[in-house]
């Protein structure tokens, strides 16, 4: 396989020179394929197979100990302008870039076979999608690639059809390290990679395409690339509401996307679009339409459970490659918080399990799996059209300040309470439990410009149309004075999902606050549930005096962006502040 397309030919042929591969390959993408990366795979010792009576056609992968993770520090957003990047981005100007890593790719892929991965974000025959190409010399990520896109035969003819993509350049080089980058380069749709083969770093359709490159696309063409879950929910009288949601890391998004609703709600069907990417356009129809870009799912293991999120856990029983988890004695995988009974005998770095050394599986052990095997995919998620969005929800961890869910005023608001989206830290977070981290949109890793152009991108567009959605926060995680949580979570979040449907349908009143409206208390069902008509007054109060401070410190998080923050969403702040000042006073 070749292509016709002069550029992608002539850009290959460079890269090869660069680089200096044994052979080249392009992928078509087929079954076959892939099952010749996975025998190459386990021939090396790559990959090893797991039981295949328990875990058919399921894999683990061990990488090395120093690439378990993205490398925010070593991630660089190269515009030519620094201010294009913004202070929420790392920068390098693109010719020293260029520079640094085109010497590090030098005779890289010496002994090795380069890949080149034509791939199509979004189902292959949908507008809202878009096209890229990445070049690796990693079988690991032509698997995972095929998992996770539309990659092979069908992606390049539209690329050869539509003449246009975005280019991904990735190598493991020699996994030092100090050798280690990612670099994009926005404003030629180019993405360079080297020095990790971990999945955020290296599957450059994900992150790096999808969100930091597809952002800076969105603004220029009139749409939004946004780091949100897809979810259909389907009331018993047969009407179905899909929204898209953007939460923190730590803020249950994996749950969300593939919630079980409770007994009460069995009548509810909830399905799968997508668990973390969503692309938005503006249809003629004056709604917002959105796509999931990936096919697959690529996720955190640990925690995953059958009582947890039994859809997921469900996923991951076949097909699956794990990376960086433990394995039982019977060559089953396994993490911390399975709880299937089972213990661990050997840890991710394949020595014998020691708990005094550490847990089983790292921390960010992960799965990739097709979207497919969730027992709630949604066959929309194949819909070239999309679905129109109903609800935009964004949600943060507070432990008591956000109330369970609020409803912005309008379209401006509701991009200030994106924008000043926070979540507090952990205790496994650097920086201790407590402190609060500014996420705007969850986005902060991943937006590929300035986050102050990157609000008034989405303030923009209010005057384009009269049928946005709804926008909403939600928080989980609010607690007693005892430090325990109100709101039980889980699958019983259908509950509050069923009052913003009903919001946007029209079916509830709601009350007027200085933040946005609120439920009434009765208006979020509680039956068969521990919360009391007390517990749900707490959760949905609003304290002025706090939500004030709350306010200094969003504006004094918005100063760092200077004169390039958009006066409307100043101005939007500035008449919450107000709102909350005449409450308290």
């Amino acid at each position: 396989m070749t292509t016709k397309n002069d550029a992608l030919a002539k850009w290959v042929d460079e890269v090869a020179s660069r680089t200096k591969p044994d052979n080249i390959v392009w992928c078509d993408g087929s079954d076959a394929e892939f099952d010749r990366m996975v025998d190459q795979m386990l021939d090396s010792g790559t990959l090893t197979r797991l039981n295949e009576e328990t875990n058919p056609n399921c894999y683990l992968h061990r990488s090395d100990p120093s690439d378990v993770a993205r490398v925010e520090h070593l991630t660089y957003v190269c515009s030519k302008d620094k201010e294009d990047a913004g202070p929420n981005n790392n920068w390098m100007d693109p010719d020293e870039a260029h520079k640094k890593v085109d010497d590090l790719f030098a005779g890289c892929m010496q002994g090795r076979t380069m890949y080149v991965i034509p791939y199509c974000m979004g189902p292959i025959d949908s507008p809202l999608s878009r096209n890229g190409v990445e070049i690796t010399d990693s079988p690991y990520v032509v698997a995972n690639m095929k998992i996770m896109a539309r990659i092979g035969a069908p992606a390049l003819e539209r690329i050869e059809r539509e003449g246009t993509f975005v280019k991904g350049l990735h190598s493991t080089g020699d996994l030092d390290p100090e050798k280690r980058f990612i670099m994009h380069f926005p404003e030629e749709l180019y993405i360079k990679s080297i020095g990790s083969g971990y999945g955020g770093n290296a599957l450059l359709g994900k992150k790096c395409h999808a969100l930091r490159i597809a952002s800076w696309q969105a603004r220029t063409e009139g749409w939004l690339a946004e780091h949100m879950l897809i979810v259909g929910l389907e009331s018993p009288q047969g009407e179905t509401h899909y929204i898209a949601c953007a939460f923190p890391s730590a803020c249950g998004k994996t749950n969300l996307a593939m919630l079980i609703p409770p007994e009460q709600y069995k009548g509810w069907k909830v399905t799968t679009v997508g668990d973390d990417i969503c692309w938005l356009h503006l249809r003629d129809d004056g709604r917002l339409w959105a796509i999931n870009p990936e096919s697959g799912y690529f996720g955190v293991v640990p925690g995953t459970n059958e009582w947890s999120n039994k859809n997921a856990y469900d996923t991951l029983k076949s097909d699956a490659i794990f990376t960086n988890v433990g394995v039982t004695e019977n060559n089953e995988p396994w993490w911390e918080e399975k709880d299937d009974g089972k213990e661990p005998a050997i840890d991710w770095k394949g020595n014998p399990y020691d708990a005094e050394v550490g847990p089983a599986a790292h921390p960010n052990s992960r799965f990739t799996v097709p979207a497919k095997n969730n027992p709630v995919y949604s066959p929309m998620a194949d819909n070239p059209d999309g679905v129109p969005i109903s609800a935009v929800v964004f949600g943060g961890r507070r432990k008591d300040l956000a109330p369970l869910v609020y409803e912005a005023k309008d379209w401006a608001h509701g991009v200030l309470v994106g924008a000043s989206c926070a979540s507090e830290m952990t205790a496994a977070a650097i920086g201790g439990a407590g402190q609060i981290r500014r996420d705007p949109m969850a986005m902060k890793p991943f937006c590929g410009y300035n986050f102050a152009d990157y609000f008034a991108h989405w303030l923009s567009f209010e005057g384009k149309s009269d049928k946005l959605p709804k926008i909403f926060h939600v928080n989980w995680f609010r607690r007693d004075q005892d430090g325990k949580f109100l709101w039980p979570g889980f699958g019983e979040n259908m509950r509050v999902l069923a009052w913003i449907v009903e919001r946007c349908g029209g079916q509830r009143d709601a009350r007027e606050t200085p933040i946005g409206f609120l439920p009434n208390v009765e208006d979020i069902d509680t039956d068969g549930i521990d919360v009391s008509s007390e517990t749900m007054q707490a959760l949905l109060s609003v304290d002025p005096a706090k939500w004030e401070q709350e306010m200094l410190a969003i504006g004094e998080y918005f100063s760092e962006f200077g004169d390039r923050m958009p006066q409307a969403l100043l101005a939007e702040l500035d008449k919450m502040s107000s709102a909350l000042q005449s409450k308290a006073a």
